[in-house]
């Protein structure tokens, strides 16, 4: 190994984002579901999230199922959001909402800590969390926020 050459952040044999890679590694349907669930309980409990969590019911049983079931299609697993919602376009979906740095980085920081407590690899943590950043970051630019 060459020390001057740069170093894949992913070891090559995982591959996340091909195919179903990434649906695998997050421990297929159930290991999303757990997912979801404490990225709720950390929108729900952290004073940072306030602002996003008044953005939803109260009542977050529609909400959880249906970022349970993109998450599935978004990595490659079933197209049960499809199936059940329709197409998948994010960033309209959220249009309606004023969605800036702030509500952006509440979001992401809930995200992160849910991704912390699964037992998902480190490799695909670190993964997951860059590419969740890219439509927390269209949904931002397409909101009406005008920041």
């Amino acid at each position: 190994m060459n020390i001057n050459e740069p170093q894949n952040e992913v070891p090559a044999d995982e591959n996340y984002g091909f195919q179903d890679t990434s649906y695998k590694a997050a421990g297929e349907i159930e290991g999303i579901q757990k997912l979801v669930k404490s990225f709720y309980q950390f929108m729900d409990s952290l004073p940072e999230a306030k602002v996003v969590r008044a953005m939803h019911a109260d009542d977050l049983s529609l909400i959880d199922d249906k970022l349970t079931h993109f998450l599935c299609y978004w990595s490659g697993g079933p197209r049960s959001f499809v199936e059940k919602y329709g197409p998948v376009n994010i960033p309209r979906a959220h249009m309606h909402l004023k969605v800036g740095e702030k509500e952006r980085d509440a979001w992401l920081l809930c995200m992160e800590k849910a991704i912390e407590l699964q037992t998902y690899k480190p490799s695909f943590k670190k993964y997951l969390l860059e590419q969740l950043a890219n439509p927390a970051e269209r949904i931002r630019l397409t909101s009406l926020n005008p920041d």
